[in-house]
């Protein structure tokens, strides 16, 4: 049995990512996944957060997602996302901006759109995150 697969991330825009992989997880709607090779044949929808895969030399990589769908077929997983950015083409500055507007505007008023923002916000700065402390581990 096979030890990879093939990842593609896409967003609505562009090819995020699309190589050989040795599992990927990723938060489905009824919870967290991880996929491996020869995993069942899947299609659900995922929320808004991380995408972390490991490469065949053991890196780690990390996209952030804005949510969308994961397809997992016998030898290739594929997610589908409107928005996805790789770790390290994210703006920390922009994204504590953002987090703290979103905090700000939620103290005034109880906004479920608000609350998503929030959401994803952080989501983005896990990502971040993650990917810095991985950037500093390989110096």
């Amino acid at each position: 049995m096979a030890s990879q697969f093939e990842l593609t991330v896409v967003s609505a825009e562009r090819e995020i990512f699309k190589g050989q992989v040795t599992s990927v997880r990723v938060s489905g709607i009824d919870g967290e996944l991880g996929i491996y090779a020869g995993h069942t044949p899947l299609l659900t929808a995922i929320k808004p957060g991380m995408v972390k895969f490991n490469l065949a030399d053991s890196k780690e990589e990390f996209i952030y997602v804005s949510g969308g769908f994961l397809e997992v077929q016998p030898s290739v997983v594929t997610v589908l996302a409107d928005t996805a950015i790789r770790g390290d083409e994210l703006d920390e500055q922009r994204i504590l901006a953002a987090k703290r507007k979103a905090e700000e505007n939620l103290g005034k008023t109880n906004d479920a759109d608000l609350t998503a923002k929030l959401a994803r916000e952080i989501a983005k700065l896990r990502v971040y995150e993650l990917t810095k402390t991985k950037l500093a581990n390989k110096r």
